[in-house]
């Protein structure tokens, strides 16, 4: 855990002090069993004691009293201490990771040609450009509405995204997953058992009033659906298809992806979430990383697969893939997508877990990113643009926008 934790550039010496508070839980409830032993045994003698012997006695169990709150204080104070430290620790990293930061992920895979516009003979326009020649993005009433980062999808863009969430929820549904609307405000429990209330805290939108969260991803309420549960083994793996909208305060990206959609703070998006067997985790992660691969071929999007350095980990991941898409006027690959494998981090802290031959134990989630629709809309836009404007509309999504092959522009 100490290795995991350097890997992480997080605090080692909370493992230290983890150990230490965990020492006084154990220590401090056997003084207090000890003491409790005692007590009820004084509690006999003082029944068949008499004279002085008893006022001994008497004084003794008063001390005992005064001792036995005390220890049980003591346990309290330490058990409580230990549960603060250990949602604070972070999820243990796969031996695999790639140890370092943000750049030192390793690429895996790439799909897809890029396009190359200058033999095509033109500049490609970026996807604000586009979406407002369109008619499909809306920035500007966006920021007057809400503020800087939010926008309005209208006409076309509306459809655009519509036309991408049902065709994801219909390969999910095809893979056996189960679509699921889910809540997009939860309880503090909900929030910290997914690992949301540590090193992302600062990204989410509080409620101070209600004491709800608003969810940066349905990941949250798919985690803990079956909170406090236990699952027969027979049933697993469950796979939910979830779809919600999702709230980031994006603190810390400040003049980061400033134009466009490409980073706001509130977008919707498809999320895939399973429930398995430990053993069965990173078989798991491998077939969600399909799932989505699948997914960006079919929007016929050059990407490539990235395995993403422990120092850029989700305190919950084990482990973390991304698929990152082209995107042409930025000239680099960008996140899309990306699926974590978080082993039994959440299910211990939701308290969810598995029955098999009577035996009881902890399970594994797992979750990726199927479609999030503002960037996926960026991507498409881009790569599929034409020299007058016009977007060529990946085969996938034309049934589900009235069989259009093309999206014309509506302004000049």
């Amino acid at each position: 855990m100490r290795a995991s934790q350097r890997a992480r550039g997080e605090d080692v010496a909370l493992v230290d002090a983890l150990l230490s508070a965990d020492e006084r839980r154990r220590s401090s409830g056997v003084r207090f069993d000890e003491l409790r032993a005692e007590q009820k045994s004084l509690g006999k003698l003082i029944g068949r004691a008499t004279g002085d012997e008893k006022s001994e006695l008497l004084k003794r169990a008063e001390q005992l009293k005064a001792d036995v709150k005390a220890a049980d204080a003591e346990r309290d104070a330490a058990d409580t201490e230990t549960q603060e430290l250990l949602l604070k620790l972070s999820n243990l990293v796969h031996p695999d990771v790639p140890v370092g930061g943000e750049e030192d992920f390793v690429t895996l895979e790439t799909h897809g040609t890029v396009r190359d516009f200058s033999a095509e003979g033109f500049e490609p326009k970026d996807h604000l450009e586009l979406g407002q020649l369109l008619g499909a993005i809306d920035v500007e009433r966006g920021a007057k509405v809400s503020g800087s980062r939010f926008y309005f999808l209208t006409g076309v863009g509306a459809l655009l995204e519509l036309a991408l969430v049902n065709a994801a929820m219909a390969q999910a549904t095809a893979a056996g997953f189960t679509p699921m609307l889910t809540p997009a405000l939860v309880r503090p429990q909900s929030m910290a058992g997914t690992g949301f209330l540590g090193q992302a805290a600062q990204d989410v939108y509080h409620l101070d009033k209600d004491d709800l969260y608003l969810v940066g991803t349905s990941e949250v309420a798919l985690a803990a659906y079956h909170m406090d549960e236990i699952l027969e083994a027979g049933k697993l793996p469950l796979r939910y298809a979830g779809f919600s909208p999702c709230f980031r305060r994006e603190a810390g990206s400040h003049g980061k992806d400033t134009r466009g959609i490409f980073r706001v703070h509130q977008f919707d998006k498809v999320e895939m979430f399973s429930y398995v067997a430990p053993e069965e985790s990173q078989e798991e992660h491998r077939r969600l990383l399909e799932w989505e691969k699948q997914w960006l071929t079919s929007l016929e999007l050059p990407f490539r697969v990235i395995d993403v350095a422990s120092g850029d980990l989700g305190s919950s991941a084990a482990r973390k893939y991304d698929c990152e898409a082209w995107i042409p006027t930025q000239g680099k690959y960008r996140e899309l997508t990306s699926t974590s494998d978080c082993t039994e981090f959440q299910s211990r802290r939701l308290q969810i877990r598995m029955r098999e031959d009577k035996k009881v134990r902890p399970l594994a989630t797992l979750n990726g990113t199927l479609c999030a629709v503002p960037r996926t809309i960026v991507a498409i836009l881009e790569n599929h643009q034409q020299p007058d404007g016009s977007v060529r509309v990946p085969e996938v999504l034309r049934p589900y926008l009235g069989g259009r092959e093309i999206l014309e522009p509506v302004a000049k």
